[in-house]
């Protein structure tokens, strides 16, 4: 169960890190060109948010049936395994809450700008950690 798990969340990955990308993107051209935030500018957010919250949920199980999490105290000097039982969830938690943040506060905005603006800063953020703590070397 375990290494399925660990595929999935793995294979899943490729698929949270695309629709970040765009939607980053996607932010980024909005605000830059001051276009209108429109119904497929909200969906682009909302299919990042919803694949790192099945990412994450995921990842939390990978973690608590993983060996790595249950040993996560006494493996503090081997880098690697610091890499992936520690800072890798703890980072991407963090990461994942500012794109929660991201998704939450555009709601409350009315005009498009300042939309694009929050998405592009929040979901930037996120992205740039989840991308500082992959452990490449286990996943190519």
């Amino acid at each position: 169960m375990y290494e399925f798990i660990q595929k999935a969340h793995s294979g899943w990955a490729y698929l949270v890190l695309a629709f970040l990308l765009i939607a980053v993107i996607n932010a980024l051209i909005g605000f830059s060109s001051k276009k209108e935030f429109t119904g497929k500018d909200r969906k682009i957010a909302l299919f990042a948010l919803i694949f790192t919250h099945i990412q994450f949920l995921v990842g939390m199980i990978l973690w608590f049936v993983s060996p790595l999490g249950k040993a996560v105290f006494g493996q503090m000097k081997n880098s690697e395994l610091r890499l992936t039982s520690l800072e890798h969830p703890l980072i991407n938690i963090i990461a994942i809450m500012l794109i929660t943040i991201g998704w939450s506060k555009h709601k409350k905005l009315t005009d498009s700008h300042s939309k694009f603006k929050t998405f592009a800063i929040f979901y930037t953020l996120g992205l740039i950690l989840i991308l500082s703590r992959i452990p490449w070397k286990l996943w190519f």
